[in-house]
């Protein structure tokens, strides 16, 4: 499994000026880099909840621009700059103020994000005086919190009330998206699924890249076509082989068609990518099957009334199993509430249809039954 879920980096590179200046770059921990900036963007005197929100926004933007590989997929060598008509203010070696850092450190593993969305949110943000934006206005936050507003009244002030605050993600060092080594006809594994994912999403907008179904972890003839054909569109070598040129390229068009580093992006979906062959799985394994069962389940919703729409919250609850059961009914199937394999199969069959086949392919029978009050052991 390839997990997709954004983590805390334990550094960020900061290059000191514009992306194509010859500024120096530096490396700091991601912790100081956020206190560094809320202190160079915000006064510590403003109310608590006003500064809660700020250091949220800074957070979560530049978590955003490190979580897609922004500039790194360009082939920069860095995370984010310190220029402030594109990113964020950094000081290199500036002091912290006392407040900012103790806040700072209360959230250091916490940021915004869209529900059902997994990006980190890019929270944009400015002064509200002398310049305004579509996002959080600074100013304005600590108005809003002199009237009362606590820090994520005031955040979904600015970024609407489809925002939550994910809590306690991850930390670790950073870890670049590609593989390593190219992937080529006969590669298997995670990573070809997650390009051939990508390629499909990628093929919605660029409809002269070939469909590759199934998507099954398999580098095949239909893979290799899709990347031949997105070779050429953009110049890169066309030689069938998804090398870090190719993989960069795929990433940058994966971000850009559904609007990743934007307020109103499209939103990634999907939480894993799921190769393994459906025996695989052991008792006890569950959770993010029910997530995706949930999403399959939200999708046939859309096109079928007689399925009722649900949260993915990871939790088989009873509104999950009458939307089975609904589900079940439509397809003639035996309506016993039970995401059996004749259920899961059928319905992402009918999914991968209604998709042209762009994300279906991760969804593969968990190898057991998802019954009322299965949990996810991970939320």
């Amino acid at each position: 499994m390839v997990s997709i879920i954004p983590y805390i980096p334990r550094t960020i590179t900061v290059h000191l000026g514009p992306p194509d200046s010859y500024a120096a770059n530096v490396e700091v921990s991601f912790s100081d880099y956020v206190k560094n900036v809320a202190s160079s963007e915000v006064y510590p005197t403003w109310d608590e909840s006003a500064l809660r929100a700020n250091i949220l926004a800074i957070t979560s933007f530049a978590l955003n621009r490190f979580y897609t590989e922004f500039y790194r997929s360009r082939g920069y060598n860095f995370d984010i700059t310190s220029d402030t008509t594109i990113d964020q203010k950094f000081i290199y070696g500036r002091n912290f103020f006392d407040t900012i850092t103790e806040l700072a450190d209360s959230l250091y593993t916490s940021y915004i994000r869209r529900i059902g969305f997994i990006e980190p949110l890019a929270a944009k943000f400015c002064n509200g005086t002398s310049v305004t934006c579509a996002g959080l206005s600074q100013w304005g936050s600590q108005e809003l919190a002199q009237q009362g507003l606590n820090s994520i009244q005031i955040l979904r002030n600015y970024y609407g009330n489809n925002i939550e605050i994910v809590s306690n993600a991850p930390v670790r060092g950073y870890t670049p998206s590609y593989p390593g080594t190219p992937l080529r006809l006969g590669s298997r594994g995670p990573k070809v699924l997650q390009a051939q994912i990508i390629l499909n999403r990628i093929g919605k907008n660029y409809p002269a890249l070939p469909p590759i179904f199934p998507e099954d972890g398999i580098f095949g003839r239909q893979t290799e076509a899709a990347v031949l054909a997105l070779q050429q569109i953009f110049n890169l070598t066309p030689d069938g082989i998804i090398g870090r040129a190719t993989w960069n390229q795929m990433e940058q068009l994966y971000v850009a068609v559904n609007r990743l580093n934007e307020l109103d992006s499209l939103g990634q979906t999907y939480i894993s990518l799921d190769w393994q062959p459906p025996n695989s799985l052991q008792q006890g394994s569950r959770g993010q099957q029910v997530r995706q069962l949930q999403y399959m389940l939200q999708v046939l919703a859309d096109y079928l009334p007689t399925v009722p729409r649900i949260e993915i919250d990871g939790i088989f609850g009873p509104r999950t199993q009458a939307a089975v059961m609904a589900y079940q009914v439509f397809a003639d199937l035996t309506p016993d509430g039970i995401a059996g394999p004749v259920t899961w199969n059928s319905m992402r069959n009918r999914v991968s249809g209604i998709l042209g086949t762009t994300e279906a392919s991760f969804l593969q029978y968990p190898g057991r039954p998802l019954r009322l009050n299965d949990r996810d052991n991970n939320i």
